[in-house]
């Protein structure tokens, strides 16, 4: 494989565009929007400067990296030539089947088609392609330049062969794919998002406070980051959309999400990205503005 297209310019698909590109392969970036694929541009260079200060990249790599990276806002254009086509937009259901739905209208049949979705079924979006043995899912971890855990997902129509071949191409990347079969959530957030849910019940049940409940967590089961914070970074809307995934996949209430996660995501407190989840980030974001300003000024 070559060429390497990324649909979606936001967080994980910056970050898989990213990776790959380090990687040496030509990735086209594609998002229907400009401004996006900036701020996607934007993100992917402050990552690698991080890189190059701490020393684990050199100047030369950054350059090379970028300079890897085509974008564009047309999806037709931005396939042509493509290997592999990798998905990488909002956890909706419906947006999902409609690319995927394009995709097979305009790719190659030979193209493998990929979904970094972290909940929704692979073979409900591969129902929507000619060909749906060629559908699979590659599953990032957040950031993806660091997490070395790629969740390889098996469609009831994937292919051995294509399974293969992308788990071949995700050593490459110097990650570690783990294979898993099609059900709702998959291993990581099958297991993840309940702890997440009860640590938002717990806070909603009057148990302990934000910081003790993370705290617990972190120093008591040894996790880098408490499942309230993780929240936040993940994205509350996020977290949201993959327990409905899993309550309507399994009809099982221990999966329903709690209602103070409800409330916050209708509130628009989504974490990290709004400034204001279980945590406040304004203060972040305030200072992020008086740096882009200054230095445009």
């Amino acid at each position: 494989m070559k060429q390497i297209a990324v649909i979606g310019a936001g967080t994980m698909g910056n970050g898989i565009a990213h990776t790959f590109a380090q990687s040496g392969f030509t990735v086209k970036l594609i998002d229907i929007s400009e401004a996006a694929i900036e701020r996607g541009m934007t993100t992917i260079a402050k990552n690698l400067d991080r890189m190059v200060a701490k020393g684990s990249i050199t100047e030369d790599d950054k350059i090379n990296t970028i300079s890897n990276i085509i974008t564009y806002t047309d999806t037709k254009d931005g396939v042509v030539g493509c290997d592999l086509v990798i998905e990488a937009a909002t956890e909706n259901v419906d947006l999902k089947l409609k690319i995927f739905k394009q995709l097979s209208d305009i790719c190659d049949h030979n193209v493998i088609l990929a979904t970094n979705t972290s909940s929704i079924s692979i073979t409900q979006i591969a129902a929507q392609v000619v060909h749906p043995e060629r559908v699979i899912g590659m599953h990032f971890m957040n950031p993806v330049p660091i997490m070395k855990l790629v969740e390889i997902i098996r469609g009831y129509n994937t292919s051995n062969e294509v399974t293969k071949i992308i788990m071949s191409l995700s050593e490459k990347l110097g990650k570690t794919p783990t294979e898993v079969n099609d059900y709702p959530g998959f291993v990581a957030n099958r297991i993840l998002m309940p702890m997440i849910n009860e640590a938002i019940e717990t806070l909603y049940n009057g148990v302990a406070g934000v910081a003790e409940i993370d705290t617990v967590m972190k120093l008591g089961m040894a996790h880098p980051m408490g499942p309230l914070q993780l929240a936040d970074f993940i994205g509350l809307d996020v977290c949201l959309s993959i327990l409905n995934v899993m309550y309507d996949g399994f009809k099982n209430p221990k999966y329903a999400p709690c209602p103070l996660l409800i409330n916050m995501v209708m509130a628009g407190k989504l974490g990290v990205k709004s400034g204001e989840g279980f945590y406040d980030y304004a203060e972040v974001k305030k200072a992020e503005k008086v740096s882009k300003q200054f230095m445009k000024s």
